[in-house]
């Protein structure tokens, strides 16, 4: 497996990253990329400047997975945007060694801290399909994975649960939101 950047003059790429989009996010509930018109939008604004869009191939250049990010706060925090994996490609690895890759090349654009959130639009978690007002944070403490939610994933790579918004993606539709400082803090910065 080869991590790239992902190129506008990559067409089959793009194309291939875009199809990955729809697959992969239409057994999560999500509203997004439901067809494939959108998905090419979303992947080809990830090729613009301030953006990081990078993706794994196998040795006959197939699209294992593609991971996206956005410069916020003057370079500092990142967005994780988005995380796709081929389902046939998903525990061999292939989002691990792009989240590792994408953490490389935040820290060398200066970047500390990176951001994401990972939606629970069809109740894999304690927090979905629940009103969590008006102890919030209770709730978010003692979330639990009841459906191979993504969250899991982020914290066995080092992310950690940082807030929520709840009914984000509407009622009982909550934004978990999770960070990761990648830049030792030192001392007078």
């Amino acid at each position: 497996m080869k991590i790239w950047n992902l190129t506008p003059e990559n067409a089959p790429a793009i194309e291939q990253v875009a199809e990955l989009l729809v697959a992969g996010f239409g057994d999560t509930g999500s509203a997004s990329w439901r067809n494939l018109g959108e998905a090419i939008e979303e992947v080809e604004n990830s090729l613009q400047p301030g953006r990081i869009s990078r993706i794994a191939v196998n040795e006959q250049l197939v699209v294992l997975g593609w991971i996206g990010g956005l410069e916020e706060y003057d370079g500092n925090v990142w967005e994780l945007h988005p995380l796709v994996v081929r389902q046939d490609c998903r525990r061999q690895g292939v989002g691990r060694t792009l989240v590792a890759d994408f953490e490389r090349q935040v820290a060398e654009r200066g970047g500390h801290t990176i951001r994401l959130g990972t939606d629970d639009e069809n109740c894999r978690t304690t927090l979905g399909g629940v009103d969590i007002y008006p102890d919030v944070l209770d709730k978010l403490r003692s979330i639990e994975n009841v459906r191979g939610h993504l969250f899991e994933f982020y914290l066995k790579v080092g992310y950690h649960i940082v807030g929520v918004i709840p009914d984000a993606n509407g009622y009982g539709k909550p934004d978990i939101l999770m960070a990761k400082r990648i830049a030792p803090h030192s001392r007078g910065a």
